[in-house]
């Protein structure tokens, strides 16, 4: 079978935009009757019917607390929904980028914390989170330092993927540049891991107990951009966004690099470049990037009953670009 992704881009008379007035929509979840939820920096979701009805669901804290309940449990104040995922009854898990903790809520908006500490020690600056299979969450902390920022120009590899299985929590896999956004393939064999400082895709193999036993980088050691968000076809391509670079790609299964999308501002970009080399990088060096499609683009989901509808989250948009494959996502775990 010809690999549907060779020879193939969507032109910009097939992209249409979905939902309006959206506040940092960097990830979105797909359900199978073409539901999206998307993060939002509003301190919650926002949940778009298949009919395009928009609502917006803000966390709640969970009633009836008790007078020992943490400050986290108390207040959502600070909240930063980054990473979302589906548990096993449907409710969100997130990775909060604000209050650097794991939390879950239901649909309605009640929240509760599930972890923001690990041995006694803050988990670091949350960034993804993952369920697989057999209802576990992973997660991923992008770096320990204070501020968060200081690991880009630093490329400091103390990012690192932690595992919930239950009422435990542990780090499976550390020593990451920059860790951002993870995904199983299709059988769960490897965890693959952004290293967006590092510019590369890594991935890791467990054992039954959950250690690492195997890692080695994925693809080119340097992808010529910033990774972010990243999600599987059916193929076995892994489509990739390019955060500043404002650039979807796809890494094939022999590791050629396909260019699908490109909004990028080259001028900018190389400007950045040489201060990310530099280790000067600014936030307003960043901004002078984003393109106008999906600003800071950050993610991709695939979606529709067929799984052909492919979304692009962002850090600066307001809308989801979205157009047809010509090849199915990967069904997540929820999906099955």
């Amino acid at each position: 079978m010809t690999n549907p992704l060779i020879g193939w881009q969507p032109q910009p008379e097939d992209i249409v935009m979905v939902g309006h007035d959206l506040q940092r929509p960097e990830c979105i979840l797909a359900e199978p009757d073409g539901s999206l939820w998307t993060a939002d920096a509003r301190g919650g979701v926002v949940h778009i019917a298949p009919g395009g009805e928009q609502t917006l669901i803000a966390q709640q804290p969970t009633e009836g607390l008790d007078e020992n309940a943490s400050a986290a449990d108390r207040m959502m104040g600070g909240t930063l929904p980054n990473g979302l995922a589906f548990d096993a009854d449907g409710n969100i898990v997130i990775a909060n980028f604000g209050t650097n903790a794991i939390e879950r809520m239901t649909r309605d908006g009640e929240s509760e914390l599930l972890f923001d500490s690990m041995d006694g020690k803050p988990l670091g600056k949350m960034n993804f989170c993952l369920l697989d299979s057999k209802g576990r969450i992973w997660f991923t902390v992008t770096t320990r330092q204070e501020p968060w920022t200081i690991s880009i120009n630093e490329k400091t590899a103390d990012g690192y993927v932690g595992v919930i299985d239950g009422d435990t929590i542990r780090v499976a896999a550390d020593g990451f540049v920059g860790t951002n956004e993870i995904r199983f393939d299709a059988d769960e064999e490897w965890l693959y891991v952004v290293e967006t400082n590092a510019k590369r895709i890594s991935r890791v193999r467990f054992d039954d107990q959950l250690n690492e036993l195997e890692r080695e980088i994925y693809g080119p050691a340097d992808l010529g951009g910033y990774p972010d968000g990243f999600a599987f076809d059916s193929y076995g391509n892994l489509w990739i966004t390019l955060i500043l670079n404002e650039r979807l790609i796809a890494l094939t299964p022999e590791g050629e690099v396909l260019t699908l999308l490109d909004d990028g501002n080259p001028q900018a970009l190389a400007i950045y470049h040489k201060h990310f080399d530099e280790g000067t990088t600014t936030p307003e060096l960043m901004g002078a990037c984003k393109g106008t499609l999906a600003p800071m683009m950050a993610s991709i989901t695939f979606g529709g009953p067929d799984l052909k509808t492919v979304y692009i989250g962002s850090l600066a948009g307001s809308s989801l670009p979205s157009f047809r494959s010509p090849v199915a996502g990967l069904p997540m775990a929820h999906w099955r």
